[in-house]
């Protein structure tokens, strides 16, 4: 039997890696196995870049927590190396950093499954999301699509006033300046 001090750590850690669970965006399970040093610093990095956090947890304590957070379909991918990386932010980060190191580095690690905005997805979605762009580049592309017709527009605009003004406008306007 583990003695008090042991067993209250323990607590705190499944409480803090509930409130994790429960209060993040998304939450990645990664198996790591075969990863090496300078890689797993690279790995890191672009986690913290995009404020992501990233830990190697115990998969009986967070099995734990996971189940105290309402979510026992992790039962099953809690075994062998594990790593959580969870965020508040983008949700897609995540997989996104993972799937893009994986493939820059000969897939030394894997996604085993997760959770995005309170909805479990298997691995094969996390990658699939993983292959997405960033929130931010969505938004750009959709705003690039609305913008588009406009830009369109003002170009016909400018292409039929410069008809109607004739070729030689340009030229008399330099002339006058």
């Amino acid at each position: 039997m583990p003695n008090a001090k042991v067993l209250e750590n323990k607590k705190a850690i499944v409480e803090a890696l509930t409130g994790k669970i429960s209060g993040s965006a998304a939450v990645v399970f990664v198996d790591y196995k075969g990863i090496n040093v300078a890689q797993d610093t690279a790995l890191r990095k672009q986690f913290r870049e995009a404020s992501v956090e990233y830990s190697v947890v115990k998969n009986t304590l967070t099995r734990f927590a996971a189940n105290k957070a309402g979510y026992n379909q992790f039962d099953e991918l809690l075994n062998g190396t594990t790593a959580m990386a969870c965020t508040t932010g983008d949700p897609i980060a995540p997989a996104r950093i993972i799937c893009e190191f994986a493939k820059k580095n000969k897939n030394v690690l894997s996604i085993k499954g997760g959770l995005v905005e309170g909805s479990v997805l298997t691995a094969e979605q996390l990658n699939a999301f993983g292959e997405l762009p960033s929130k931010d580049a969505l938004i750009a592309q959709v705003l690039g699509t609305f913008l588009a017709p406009i830009s369109s527009l003002a170009f016909v605009l400018d292409q039929i006033r410069i008809q109607k003004e004739g070729p030689a406008a340009p030229a008399e306007a330099a002339a006058e300046a």
